[in-house]
Order: C-alpha cells, then sequence, then structure tokens
C-alpha cells in the first residue's frame, strides 16, 4: 500500500486538480475508479480535503475525497439529468458581490445566492463593490434592507480600495468564496485583497449591460492572514439544487420565525387566511422585494437571473 498524505485542494481545471500539502503543490488526476458510473455531481472541487499518492516528480492521484463539511452548489444547468456542481467545499464564509452600478444589481439573483447559502449553513457576507461610481447614499438605498434582515453589508470600491480593510478583517483563518455575477468587480477586489495576484479583469459590456466572464478556472488563494480567498466563475444563474418548495420559507431569515404564527402549519404565504407572513408584509416588517422574490422562487420557477 502506498503511503497517502492529505492535502487541499486549491485549483482545478480541465480533469487536473493541484493539491496543496506539507510537502508542496501536486499535479493531480482523480483516481479511475472514483470515476466510474455517471456521477450526480461534481466528485471533487476546489476547498476539497483529499488523501493522495504522491510521486516523485509532485504529481499525483488522488485516492480518497473526505467527507465535507459545507458544499456551495447548484444545479447544472443544459443538462436533462440533475447533476449538483459544486462551486467551492468546505467554505467556512460566501461573499456574495454585488455591484451597485454598471451592471445594476438584480436584488432576486441575491436572494437566491442567499438561499443557497444559508441551505448549505455557510454564513454569508454581502459586498456592495463599485460605490465609487454611485455613492454611498445611493448604494446604502439599494441594500440597507440586507441589514435590516440581519446580514454584514460592507461597502467597497475596487477602484479607490475603500471597504478592503473590512473585507480582510472577515478572512483571516478561514476559506471564503467571493461569488457574484459577471462584472461586478470579484477579481479587482481579489487584486486589491492579494496585491501581486494581478487577475484577469474585463469591463463590462456596454450594449448588454451584463458582465464577462474573466475568471475561467476555480482556484483559492492563500491569504498572508491564515486562510483561502477563492475566485470562481462568475454566475449568471444558480438554479437551486436540492431546495424543496415547501422548505423554502425556512432559507429566508425573516420569514423564518413568522412560520409558526401561521394558522395552517401548511402555509405557502401566498393566499391563505391567517397567515402571518402576509401580514408582515402588509406591516412592512418583511420587504416587499423580498417576498416577491420568495413567491417567485416558491411559484414562479425562478431560477436563474433576471432579464429584467
Amino acid at each position: 500500500m502506498p503511503e497517502l498524505i492529505q492535502g487541499l485542494v486549491i485549483r482545478t481545471q480541465a480533469g487536473y486538480q493541484d493539491v496543496q500539502t506539507d510537502a508542496g503543490i501536486y499535479r493531480c488526476r482523480l483516481r479511475g475508479r472514483l470515476r466510474k458510473g455517471r456521477a450526480e455531481g461534481d466528485l471533487v472541487a476546489v476547498g476539497d480535503q483529499v488523501l493522495i499518492d504522491p510521486q516523485p516528480d509532485m504529481t499525483g492521484s488522488i485516492e480518497e475525497v473526505l467527507p465535507r463539511k459545507s458544499v456551495l452548489s447548484r444545479q447544472l444547468t443544459g443538462v436533462n439529468y440533475e447533476y449538483q456542481q459544486i462551486i467551492i467545499a468546505n467554505a467556512d464564509l460566501a461573499m456574495l458581490v454585488f455591484s451597485c452600478t454598471n451592471p445594476e444589481p438584480s436584488l432576486r439573483m441575491l436572494d437566491r445566492f442567499l438561499v443557497v447559502t444559508e441551505r448549505a449553513h455557510i454564513p454569508a457576507v454581502i459586498v456592495v463593490n463599485k460605490i465609487d461610481l454611485c455613492g454611498i447614499e445611493t448604494a446604502r438605498a439599494k441594500f440597507s434592507l440586507y441589514e435590516d434582515i440581519g446580514y454584514d453589508v460592507v461597502y467597497a470600491s475596487a477602484e479607490t480600495g475603500e471597504g478592503v480593510e473590512e473585507m480582510r478583517s472577515y478572512l483571516a483563518g478561514k476559506i471564503t468564496s467571493l461569488a457574484g455575477p459577471s462584472g461586478v468587480g470579484k477579481s479587482s477586489l481579489i487584486n486589491r485583497i492579494l496585491p501581486g495576484v494581478e487577475l484577469e479583469t474585463a469591463d463590462v459590456g456596454r450594449e448588454s449591460g451584463k458582465g464577462r466572464h474573466t475568471t475561467q478556472v476555480r482556484q483559492l488563494f492563500k491569504l498572508p492572514v491564515g486562510g483561502y480567498i477563492a475566485d470562481v466563475p462568475g454566475l449568471r444563474t444558480l438554479a437551486l439544487w436540492d431546495v424543496e418548495g415547501e422548505e423554502l420559507d425556512a432559507y429566508f431569515k425573516e420569514i423564518a420565525p413568522l412560520v409558526p404564527k401561521c394558522r395552517f402549519n401548511d402555509c405557502s404565504h401566498s393566499h391563505e387566511p391567517g397567515c402571518a407572513v402576509r401580514t408582515a408584509v402588509e406591516t412592512g416588517e418583511i420587504h416587499p422585494g423580498r417576498y416577491e422574490s420568495y413567491l417567485r422562487l416558491r411559484f414562479g420557477g425562478d431560477m436563474e437571473d433576471d432579464e429584467e
């Protein structure tokens, strides 16, 4: 039996995985026996702890993927079967990056991201980038409702550096994923957090108003303060994985505490009499935009990026 060593998958691309170990970084492939049969999800992902069979030339094979404590994932689109695409494994924190303008933020998409992080039990911090373009007052007007719910919101500018130190304060000793739609400046923020990384960036398309993908691989970057930060491809869609409509209310922070107060145990919060959630919307306790997001997710099949 070969002597296996444990490591962290820090990069995946084209069937190869770079694994960080105490002895250095090994370029690995997944052992063939682990790939047998059609997989229901990604077998190995950035953030996974794995056991590898190391070779003298710093290559190796991944012999075992250790159990994951958390998974940030989505339903793979464009296929006619259920497949869990893993964005990052074992994340301690998700930084959800949206711009206050250029491109205009889709708060419904942010709500879907928050459902995914709540479902995965991964704490989320919302980062509002490009405040140099819209001003802090405009940014707060768009995103303060999330502060009211109880989420931490960082207002930042990759251009000026504002908010970057506040972002760093969350990162020490953690595996953190920066997730968000294309064009919001995730790579630019990482370049600010880690000078010298120099990730490729791209401008938002003038005609479409949407960002172009600049991140082509999933990878972790080691932080001087300890821990890693992940740059993952921009997400235009986030089809929810393994979320039943009946449980969706549990993943809206402001809705979940009211569910036991509804008259009916199976209340869908859409039309039933005696619904505490609808009452809270009417009194302003729940923001109408968040309630609309809940209804769209629950009944409208609103699983992909809005084209509004």
